[in-house]
């Protein structure tokens, strides 16, 4: 089935081929892609989009010398496949497997990590600064930038420097006009303006034209270059195109899943130094149907599915099931909605992700997608808030990290009443170091005027989204997890909370135990499995991470040896040292030992072998429990 792809272990076996096998070696390793992913779910549509654009890339340049970027990571599987890592690909997002991400450790050919978007650029172009210096002008860097990455902010941060540093560097611009959800914004009728302008196809067919004559005449670059230039004028590119304004060469756009046309692209514009850009327009999920017809659902498959039908292999089973926390999320911010005029939804090209599309379909001139560009997403929403609306602005807590001096600067500082929403705290699973949301606490803690709350369970996450959109409610910051909780009826009437109030899960007189976030689910369940053992559990739910229930610490501090807390966030200026701090200050004689993420990077694995690595599973938590008493 794999004739030629099972001879391929490095690129130098890529290059061995003939020119006219490669659309062999492109149904391959599409096919192999699929194939793996049907048991072993992942990114699915955006790897499949690129095959071609992979495997002619690797066919002409010489990696892993020459530097190859990837943006965003999720469509470097087949960069993976051909770079020693097909038999490993298996344990792809597993546990102690290969990673779903290029990363430094893990080969030599992955140049950059990355997991975030609108990265590659900058890197890139980092990487061609420190080869000029180094004298290095032989060696050729590629940033490979689609999936929406191009409405990040950042990468036209990078353009813009370009302009005036002159790299030899090429970006490729892979449009396929989606990124999870359908790309939203003005760039993407710019590029589809491009895509079927005839200015621009005259542009294109004069270009190439122009080559062949100049290779057929034996005469090199340099006068390559100046007929391309001559052909500019004529078309007056830099009057309509915005990357040649900025003093970036454009070429394209070229079709993406022409293998043979690439290569041949490729090696012409290798031959034309300093900064250029390549457009090619691909599709998402190329080459399976079910992917290719909704793109959205297909960005990363999380079930196994028939690679015939398409059909997901869901296991069925009629237990009743609890919700997950973004869904909750999703219908509690319409149904708020519909209550309250002034309330607005706002994601960073997350909608269905977060779930924001249930608010979007019945409401959408009441909220925005923004595209990939969470910086602009906060003051966006801080600029509503001074005008008097309660915008809800859904981020992912690992993304959120982006916005950091935005919520400092343009929210927290002016007192403004958004509610920030971070989807997927704590360990979220196969994604990896990249995507654990576990940074947020002790990022924000310090921040003046913040409201941090992380709820237990389905029922908290809508008392706490019904409280703070409540008057003068000021900058509200509520974490929840991915995945599904822990409560099946969760339609419950909502109820404002009381800021920085707790509540006593479990009584016990031998320890007490704080928890902050859904690992209070499991805590309960250790306190009632201890109580056989005879030692009793005093479990408190915090709710709030800022403010601390100080009149409940007063109280409940000073009437035991030891506390432990327990958090889904990093140890080191968490939940629990904000505790710790409190006793500290107020000279309660306690020992507080602090449960959470360990001072490192958690790798990939399912959410369950992760908690369990760190200590933060029942069994844990339980031996935790023992050991603290035992001393």
């Amino acid at each position: 089935m794999y004739e030629l792809l099972n001879k391929i272990d490095s690129p130098a076996d890529l290059k061995r081929l003939d020119i006219e096998q490669l659309p062999q070696l492109c149904d391959e390793l599409r096919h192999f892609i699929i194939e793996s992913l049907s048991h072993n779910p992942g990114h699915f549509g955006a790897s499949l989009g690129v095959v071609e654009l992979t495997v002619a890339l690797h066919y002409v340049f010489n990696t892993p010398y020459d530097k190859l970027v990837w943006d965003v990571g999720h469509q470097a599987y087949g960069h993976k496949i051909l770079t020693g890592r097909r038999d490993r690909f298996e344990t792809n997002r597993k546990y102690h497997g290969i990673s779903g991400f290029p990363n430094i450790f893990e080969s030599e050919y992955d140049a950059f990590g990355v997991g975030h978007s609108s990265t590659s650029i900058s890197a890139a172009l980092g990487m061609a600064m420190a080869s000029r210096l180094s004298g290095e002008t032989d060696r050729d860097i590629v940033a490979v930038i689609g999936d929406g990455s191009m409405t990040g902010g950042e990468a036209f941060e990078a353009i813009n420097n370009m302009a005036s540093t002159n790299p030899n560097m090429l970006v490729i611009l892979n449009d396929n006009n989606i990124a999870i959800d359908k790309v939203t914004g003005g760039l993407s009728q710019y590029l589809l303006d491009i895509s079927t302008s005839k200015t621009y196809n005259k542009l294109r067919s004069r270009i190439w034209e122009v080559l062949d004559k100049s290779k057929a005449a034996g005469r090199g670059p340099k006068n390559f270059i100046v007929k391309l230039k001559n052909s500019l004028k004529n078309l007056i590119i830099r009057q309509t195109n915005m990357f040649e304004g900025l003093n970036v060469r454009y070429f394209g756009p070229a079709d993406g899943h022409d293998v043979i046309y690439l290569v041949k692209i490729l090696q012409d514009l290798k031959k034309i130094k300093g900064p250029k850009m390549l457009h090619v327009i691909t599709v998402k999920g190329k080459g399976f149907k079910a992917a290719e017809e909704n793109q959205t659902a297909w960005h990363a498959v999380g079930k196994s599915f028939d690679i015939e039908t398409g059909e997901v292999l869901d296991k069925k089973t009629d237990a009743p099931c609890p919700p997950r926390f973004q869904d909750v999320f999703g219908h509690t911010l319409l149904e708020l909605a519909r209550q309250n005029e002034k309330i607005l939804g706002i994601t960073p090209a997350m909608a269905s992700g977060c779930s924001l599309n249930i608010m979007m379909e019945a409401m959408p001139e009441r909220t925005f997608d923004v595209g990939i560009a969470e910086q602009h997403a906060v003051t966006f929403a801080a600029g509503l808030a001074v005008s008097g609306y309660i915008p809800f602005c859904n981020i992912y807590s690992t993304f959120a990290q982006r916005a950091f001096d935005q919520v400092i600067h343009d929210v927290a500082l002016q007192r403004l009443n958004v509610v920030l929403c971070f989807d997927r705290a704590g360990l979220v699973g196969a994604d990896g170091a990249t995507h654990h949301g576990v940074f947020d606490i002790a990022m924000l803690r310090p921040v003046p005027n913040l409201t941090i709350a992380s709820p237990m369970d389905e029922v908290e996450l809508r008392n706490m989204m019904y409280t703070a959109q409540q008057p003068d409610m000021g900058p509200f910051v509520i974490r929840y997890p991915r995945g599904r909780g822990s409560v099946v009826d969760w339609r419950q009437p909502m109820k404002a909370l009381a800021i920085g109030k707790s509540r006593q899960l479990c009584s016990g007189a031998d320890i007490a135990v704080l928890t902050l976030g859904p690992l209070g689910v499991t805590v309960q369940s250790v306190a009632q499995s201890l109580a056989a053992e005879n030692i009793g559990v005093a479990v408190y739910d915090m709710r709030f991470a800022k403010p601390l229930d100080e009149d409940m610490l007063r109280s409940v501090l000073p009437q035991y040896p030891t506390v432990i807390t327990v958090e889904d966030g990093v140890v080191a200026g968490g939940f629990g040292s904000a505790v710790e701090q409190f006793a500290n200050d107020k000279g309660i004689a306690v020992r507080v030992v602090t449960l959470g993420l360990p001072d490192r990077f958690v790798e990939h694995g399912s959410p369950e072998e992760l908690y369990a690595e760190c200590g933060l599973d029942f069994n844990g938590i339980a031996n935790a429990i023992r050991s603290v008493l035992k001393k």
